[in-house]
């Protein structure tokens, strides 16, 4: 007789924001993983967009038409983990991002004028 393997409900990450732009994260969104729970490597996310077209509600009302589009957003720590150099930059080319080697030294830049200014 075959057993049933216990079916794990899957977990659904919330997307949270702070108020202000102080705080832990600033402005960039956040979700907050269970300890039992894994960061997803890819998020699925959907654009609701109005289309300045109307149609009767069941009331006769006029209801704005939505449009919804479906985007999927990798996480570019697992891109840049198993992709080769040369392909994760391809990648990231295609996201109108500098090469990591330039990304990486403008970056070195930036902390050290950071640096520099708390240390004067």
């Amino acid at each position: 007789m075959m057993q049933k393997r216990a079916t794990k409900k899957a977990w659904v990450p919330e997307i949270y924001y702070e108020e202000g732009t102080e705080g832990l994260s600033g402005q960039i969104p956040f979700i907050t993983v269970p300890k039992e729970e894994e960061m997803p490597k890819m998020l699925f996310i959907f654009e609701s967009r109005e289309t300045g077209e109307f149609e009767p509600g069941s009331r006769g009302e006029e209801l704005p038409v939505t449009e919804i589009t479906l985007h999927q957003y990798a996480d570019m720590a697992i891109l840049k983990e198993r992709l080769a150099v040369e392909d994760y930059d391809r990648v990231r080319a295609v996201l109108d991002l500098k090469p990591m080697r330039e990304a990486t030294e403008s970056g070195r830049q930036i902390t050290q004028n950071v640096r520099e200014k708390f240390t004067n």
